[in-house]
């Protein structure tokens, strides 16, 4: 799968696991999913691109890098993916935030569209589209789709755990998207819920049933 990337940093791991136990409370699924997304902005940043200045240390001039000033945007699906939002935005503060807004019809298991709003200028932005879940794949499809349709070119997708039959199906719909994923799960059940999984990422982020 080569434009998929599963991250298996060990405090990754660590806080998914914590984040996968039925017995974690809200506030600390909440607090844990924040700090795997800032540790997964880590991975998903590092082919930015860089540029040479120069600096006066306290010392000498030197030259050395910085970001050669890539407009980025993040894009949380709702309502889930706002749990991962501001983990990104701690290593990234100057990225502008869209949103797109989706809910799965639970018959057929089909996103609907609700809401979006991008910042205005999309063609020149690399979006970071997240979400905590990976499961059939409609949402993700249908929010890049989304993006597509408004002129954005350079999208990334980064989720906390995924199903196969999802990465499969996103690859098929959008093989330009790299996806970055914190855990490769077995499968989805026969009501579309990925296995082992994390139970309902909304609900857990948010206390709602």
């Amino acid at each position: 799968m080569a434009n998929v990337h599963v991250i298996n940093h060990p405090l990754i791991q660590h806080k998914l696991t914590i984040i996968r136990d039925k017995n974690t409370g809200t506030k600390a699924f909440r607090e844990l999913v924040d700090e795997v997304a800032t540790l997964m902005a880590y991975e998903i940043t590092r082919d930015m691109e860089m540029e040479e200045v120069e600096v006066e240390t306290p010392l000498t001039v030197t030259k050395t890098k910085v970001l050669a000033g890539k407009k980025l945007g993040v894009v949380p699906i709702l309502r889930a993916g706002l749990g991962m939002t501001d983990g990104i935005l701690k290593l990234i503060p100057a990225a502008k935030v869209g949103h797109v807004g989706l809910y799965r019809d639970h018959e057929t298991l089909e996103p609907v569209e609700y809401f979006v709003k991008l910042p205005s200028d999309v063609e020149e932005r690399l979006f970071i589209v997240v979400d905590p879940m990976l499961a059939t794949g409609g949402s993700a499809i249908m929010a890049l789709d989304c993006l597509k349709k408004r002129g954005a070119k350079n999208m990334k997708f980064m989720c906390l755990v995924a199903a196969p039959e999802g990465v499969k199906a996103l690859q098929n719909a959008h093989p330009d998207v790299e996806i970055y994923i914190a855990g490769l799960d077995e499968k989805l059940n026969e009501d579309g819920y990925i296995l082992p999984g994390l139970g309902d990422a909304g609900d857990r982020l948010f206390g709602t049933k």
